[in-house]
């Protein structure tokens, strides 16, 4: 049987800040219903909600070296959904609220990836591969070389690291070689850990991992070049045979509009009538005006400029001339925030703005919105789309990373596609794309045709999870 150690920064239901965390959960879970052994590791942070705390049981207790300090490590344990969870408690780097963004992350990290490496002596569970997530988990690849390869349960770990987001690289100042991590200046070189003149931890997971994989096939590709590649191009393309575009997936137990608790009606692909029900509640939750026959597109998403809010706001006069409604759900820049709630109030008849973030209202505006509006200038996989997909909410979206490979344009002849797409970053496509859309819109035989081609694709884990599989297997042969 195969034994992955899986190792991330946060997971669903423990810790969440972004789609790595539904990731860490429903990826797992989907493994081991193939029959493989793969356990998660993540930091036991104080933020962890305390109904899951008190289950935990302690395994373990030993030090960990970070530079000249010797940092106490707790190991501890609870399985959730079938899936075993390790947890790495140190109060003086975890105990904090929030998870990311204080000035001794590098510190913070350096001790996870090293307590992560430590504790395999200390717990009856041998990897057979170690299966890293983005820059946090970055330097347990150089570690496992340069200490631990001479130890005889750790001779043939193989690893493998996924980029979920490049753009966050874990880059700092150079003294972390020895002051953190216990390795020589000569990590310090193009070809190891160096970086600009700094230390990337990102670059150290790719560098040194037996594979790299990420979340889609484009977004594989976009990052070996200069516009999507954030100075790590060149890297990636002397790891370009080593490296998979591998699409992620959503928790069907989770996403399922037939029996989604947070919706005001359930339905399926044969009783969309009750998709409708979600629309006019939304509409009067909202206090919009409640049209059925009025589309309503929405968007549920990060508040800034990598989402494309740039080109929403040079569009809004236009696309809130047209016979539309739109609601927007999250948080992000205090500046587009403030734009979209003075926005909100002008055209209050036509748009809504939420600025906040809560799960429920987001599994509303799945539901109960036509169309679901997703123009980023890059979106490594994006789970939105495919969240609105499953709910028969379709997608407009512009051409990059996983919403290339997830969104297949409407095509009026064959009728194939399950939603709309743009390929230039500009206002003017964006705008022609939901115009076209809504046109498509008021033909209600055409609407429910690409509604049922959105709704019948497969957007659960099962086939990332064999593919995973095939490359767990390669590396071990």
């Amino acid at each position: 049987m195969l034994k992955i150690l899986y190792v991330a920064s946060e997971a669903v239901p423990f810790i969440k800040t972004g789609g790595l965390a539904d990731v860490a959960s429903s990826l797992p879970k989907e493994l081991r219903k193939l029959g493989i052994d793969i356990r998660v590791v993540i930091p036991k942070y104080m933020n962890i909600p305390d109904e899951f705390k008190t289950k935990m049981i302690v395994l373990n207790e030993l030090n960990v070296q970070v530079g000249w300090r010797n940092q106490y490590c707790g190991i501890q344990y609870m399985e959730y959904q079938g899936v075993p969870y390790y947890f790495i408690d140190n109060e003086y780097y975890f105990k904090r609220a929030g998870i990311y963004g204080f000035y001794d992350d590098g510190e913070r990290f350096a001790f996870f990836d090293k307590a992560v490496l430590e504790m395999m002596e200390h717990i009856d569970f041998k990897p057979d591969i170690i299966h890293c997530n983005d820059w946090h988990t970055g330097m347990i690849m150089p570690l496992l070389d340069a200490h631990y390869r001479h130890k005889s349960d750790y001779k043939n770990i193989k690893t493998i690291f996924t980029i979920h987001n490049l753009k966050y690289q874990g880059v700092f100042p150079s003294e972390i070689l020895d002051d953190l991590l216990n390795l020589g200046q000569e990590y310090h070189h193009i070809d190891k850990l160096e970086f600009f003149g700094d230390v990337s931890f990102m670059k150290g997971g790719i560098n040194y991992a037996n594979l790299v994989t990420t979340v889609s096939k484009s977004y594989a590709e976009e990052i070996q070049s200069t516009a999507f590649g954030e100075r790590l191009d060149g890297v990636l393309k002397k790891r370009n045979q080593d490296l998979y575009g591998i699409i992620n997936g959503i928790d069907y137990d989770i996403y399922d509009p037939a029996k989604d608790a947070e919706i005001f009606s359930n339905y399926t692909v044969d009783s969309l009538e009750n998709k409708e029900i979600n629309k006019l509640k939304l509409q009067e939750l909202l206090s919009l005006p409640v049209h059925k026959d009025v589309p309503l597109i929405g968007m549920v998403t990060r508040i800034d400029k990598m989402k494309g809010f740039d080109l929403v706001l040079e569009a809004i006069e236009q696309l809130l001339s047209l016979d539309i409604q739109m609601v927007i759900l999250g948080t992000g820049d205090p500046c587009l925030e403030f734009i979209l709630r003075e926005l909100a109030n002008k055209y209050h008849e036509k748009l809504s703005a939420k600025i906040t973030f809560s799960s429920s209202f987001a599994q509303k505006i799945y539901s109960g919105c036509d169309m679901f509006l997703m123009p980023s200038i890059f979106e490594p996989c994006g789970l939105s789309q495919l969240i609105a997909l499953r709910y028969g909410t379709i997608p407009i979206v512009r051409e990059t990373g996983g919403l290339k490979d997830t969104v297949c344009n409407y095509n009026e002849f064959n009728e194939e596609g399950n939603g709309f797409s743009f390929n230039s970053y500009n206002a003017i496509d964006m705008l022609y794309t939901i115009e076209r859309a809504v046109t498509c819109y008021k033909n209600k035989n055409i609407w429910k045709k690409i509604i049922i081609n959105a709704m019948n694709g497969e957007y659960s884990w099962n086939n990332a999870a064999h593919m995973y599989e095939e490359l767990y297997e390669k590396m071990i042969v």
